[in-house]
């Protein structure tokens, strides 16, 4: 099962962090929130399992 461990404000800032996740080798996905032309934000999602220390790798990347 899938959990949503971000929510990010734009496409490129989410395939970045997917990016970022992948690199430590946690499959990742981006999903856009919203219906139609007003899909304004990016759910990161990952494995249920892989969600904590998912969590834990895009606080590094963005610095907290």
């Amino acid at each position: 099962m899938l959990t949503v461990v971000y929510v990010a404000p734009d496409l490129p800032a989410a395939e970045r962090l997917k990016g970022v996740l992948e690199d430590e080798g946690i499959m990742a996905t981006v999903r856009p929130v919203g219906a139609g032309k007003r899909r304004n934000y990016y759910e990161i999602l990952v494995s249920e399992l892989e969600a904590e220390e998912a969590q834990e790798i895009l606080c590094r990347s963005m610095g907290f």
